[in-house]
């Protein structure tokens, strides 16, 4: 029993003729258990079709998805789709009561079976959560984000097996963002629940997955740790969807003083850098882009521009005049 996997799409394929969503196309992944498992493309990519696919929200045109060796059924047949084992949160929170108060919300999704085991589990979830606090709240007294972090406990008090995520964090103000995901890693470790998310947002996807998939026109165009996607990225898709990367044609490398025989170099900022220099062939600050603990830095020579990260700010100003000196690129 152990050599099955945990879930996976076989060959899948969704189709939407004649809509400009890419959908999903001849595509396999394997979900390993107890890991945070984050799908990541541009808008339109499929990631979310594929997100459907494995709940059992959609049934694909081709192919199969397995939980634990058994077929996920689709909405054609049954009747409530959705696996029995897996609980789906996004972005929208229609589905809560915004009369009631967040202490019901969440009970309300266990049995009335065990009042006192029923009182001890949504009291744990809401304090796992950071939300016993607001127990007694109206949901609609509630922010976006302490709505979403209602719904997503309502999930998670069930103890699914898998929680799927489809970008849960876009109506939760940037103050609280990294808080929540904080929470939910901790309480993946401390259940053991599979997560799968999609997001369009390097920052999140980096920081919370275990693992990794980047999909592009309904296609997996390659996975693994969101480390080694970040430093050894194998598609310039990639490279450009992880990070505000500098791309340059092999012409703009030329004048950076890097040879290539590929069609595209990629920099990133942090890859880069500085020194002033007083030399007029050198590089000009053009402008600089205040980020709070660090500023990005927008460089100019002969019509090529570079972005570069600045740990110091205010060490530079515009007009100055610096070398530049690159300690890694990627070719493509």
């Amino acid at each position: 029993m152990s050599d099955i996997p945990f879930l996976q799409a076989i060959a899948v394929s969704k189709i939407y003729p004649g809509k400009q969503a890419a959908g999903v196309k001849n595509t396999d992944i394997s979900i390993q258990p107890g890991k945070i498992t984050a799908i990541i493309g541009e808008s339109g990519s499929g990631k979310s079709t594929l997100l459907r696919l494995l709940y059992g929200l959609l049934s694909p045109d081709e192919g199969i998805v397995k939980f634990k060796g058994e077929r996920i059924w689709g909405p054609e047949e049954k009747l409530i789709p959705g696996h029995d084992a897996m609980k789906m949160v996004t972005q929208h929170t229609d589905d809560l009561n915004l009369f009631a108060k967040v202490w019901d919300n969440v009970a309300a999704m266990l049995p009335a079976t065990d009042l006192k085991a029923k009182k001890e589990k949504t009291e744990q979830i809401l304090t796992q959560l950071n939300m016993l606090h607001m127990a007694d709240k109206r949901v609609a007294d509630l922010s976006g984000g302490e709505k979403q972090r209602v719904a997503i406990a309502r999930a998670i008090i069930t103890r699914p097996q898998v929680l799927l995520l489809d970008e849960p964090f876009n109506q939760v103000d940037t103050s609280f963002r990294e808080g929540l995901q904080q929470d939910i890693r901790q309480i993946v470790k401390e259940l053991g629940i599979t997560v799968i998310m999609v997001s369009h947002d390097p920052a999140e996807v980096l920081s919370m997955a275990d693992e990794l998939v980047v999909i592009k026109n309904g296609q997996i165009v390659e996975q693994g740790h969101p480390k080694t996607l970040y430093q050894h990225p194998q598609h310039l898709y990639t490279a450009q969807l992880l990070s505000n990367c500098n791309v340059l044609s092999a012409a703009d490398a030329q004048i950076c003083g890097i040879e290539t025989i590929k069609d595209h170099v990629v920099i990133y900022p942090d890859w880069i850098r500085i020194k002033l220099i007083s030399s007029t062939k050198s590089w000009a600050i053009k402008q600089i882009l205040f980020r709070g603990f660090y500023e990005d830095l927008i460089l100019e020579k002969e019509g090529v521009l570079l972005r570069v990260s600045n740990g110091e700010p205010d060490s530079y100003k515009e007009g100055d005049m610096v070398s530049v000196r690159f300690w890694k690129w990627l070719e493509y």
